[in-house]
């Protein structure tokens, strides 16, 4: 089986921001909103005339998805409305060059590289502006093509594009030979991303694609018998429901569901995207950047524990929702169901709940929790580890606890 270490590394990236950002941010209902609200055409294209997001928009979403402990951000530089966010040199007269006067990816690829995170394209493969979509299917495949060759030509090295629409036109052929042929002779270290969409999660594709999609779902355990390259996978998920801005979408997760699903994600080795829409100005809204700042708290204390870290099969007994990581001679073992402390005058203080059970290739030699360093209790008999997974103590409730265990051999201390 080939394996690419480009694939390899954006599994150590874990985590990282989706960006949905077009004119369509300034009306706050959705990045579906043209074709959902049926706004003709010249009321929609008049959105690009007052389409200008702050000088420093770009800065400032940088600055929030470090803060959230994200490795990479994905950008949509095209949305299936058909307007770009950068130069498409004469290819249309729907682009920020022509509304704003900017390269907004420019804008955002430098950003990017200021704070040393990795640049993503996202780029529709289905477009409602123009004119050859769908009726004239090469010349816009053409189109397509060409779009996508400037994105890969003009930006330096990228961690990737990711790809959407191609389940709008199961049956057509999207002549992903020369898709993909053109992204590997510009960008020969980048992924390639297809989503497949939430009725094909998880579904292998072309064999350049680099990785599978969970769309809003559950990851799984890919099936890697039938495929001759090793393969990554991703899962994207929403704070809220929409992807674009939503003023009034007030059906947000939790905090505690979104780092549990982080969790979730890397229980699979799968990396998790999670979304967020600016506002027209290129800004968050308030709520937005809370939760990236919450979630950026857990991340930043258990790190380590879910860049480099892989999946086992070791299974936690009568704890299907725990699990446990592997790096060399580390393992990490995720308690996703502690309560906040084992006082009994504020929690249940069943403290039978709280042991870990699991078979254990390999002596202990120090645990420790990840999120205060204090030691963990251990015993390990006959093959069989005991793990006390203590909770946390009053006054802090961080979700996910995880134990990091240190065997003998390793050179991580």
């Amino acid at each position: 089986m080939i394996v690419r270490e480009t694939v390899k590394a954006f599994e150590r990236l874990g985590f990282g921001m989706f960006v949905h950002f077009g004119i369509y941010s300034q009306l706050g209902q959705g990045e579906w909103v043209r074709r959902q609200m049926h706004i003709p055409a010249e009321a929609y294209h008049s959105l690009a005339a007052t389409f200008c997001p702050a000088e420093d928009w770009a800065e400032q979403l940088v600055r929030t998805a470090k803060e959230a402990g994200c490795r990479y951000i994905t950008l949509t530089t095209r949305h299936h409305d058909g307007y770009s966010l950068y130069d498409t040199r004469g290819l249309s007269g729907f682009d920020s060059m022509h509304s704003c006067g900017r390269d907004l990816v420019r804008e955002f690829v430098e950003a990017c590289r200021c704070s040393g995170l990795l640049p993503f394209f996202y780029h529709t493969l289905i477009d409602w502006e123009v004119p050859s979509y769908p009726d004239n299917w090469q010349t816009y495949m053409e189109y397509l093509r060409s779009s996508v060759e400037l994105l890969c030509a003009n930006y330096g090295p990228i961690g990737g594009l990711w790809f959407d629409g191609m389940w709008a036109h199961p049956d057509r052929d999207w002549q992903e030979d020369a898709l993909y042929g053109l992204i590997r002779t510009h960008q020969p270290a980048c992924m390639i991303i297809n989503n497949t969409g939430m009725a094909a999660r998880g579904r292998l594709g072309h064999i350049e694609l680099d990785s599978v999609t969970f769309e809003r779902g559950k990851p799984q355990p890919i099936n890697l018998d039938d495929s001759p390259k090793y393969i990554a996978s991703e899962m994207c998920e929403v704070l809220n429901d929409h992807w674009g801005y939503a003023a009034e979408d007030l059906n947000y997760k939790s905090p505690a569901q979104l780092i549990r699903e982080l969790a979730e994600c890397r229980r699979y080795g799968s990396n998790m995207l999670l979304n967020v829409g600016p506002m027209g100005d290129g800004r968050l809204r308030p709520i937005d950047r809370e939760y990236l700042r919450l979630i950026g708290k857990w991340v930043s204390k258990n790190d380590e524990a879910i860049r480099t870290p892989r999946p086992t099969d070791i299974a936690v007994e009568g704890k299907p929702f725990n699990f446990i990581l592997r790096d060399g001679n580390n393992y990490y073992l995720y308690c996703t169901e502690l309560e906040m402390t084992a006082d009994a005058n504020v929690a249940s203080g069943k403290g039978a709940e709280y042991i870990q059970t699991f078979r254990l290739d390999g002596k202990i030699e120090r645990a420790y929790w990840l999120d205060n360093g204090e030691a963990v209790s251990f015993s390990q008999r006959d093959g069989i580890t005991t793990v006390r997974a203590m909770p946390f103590c009053y006054g802090r409730s961080l979700v996910v606890r995880v134990a990091k265990l240190i065997c003998a051999g390793s050179s991580i201390n």
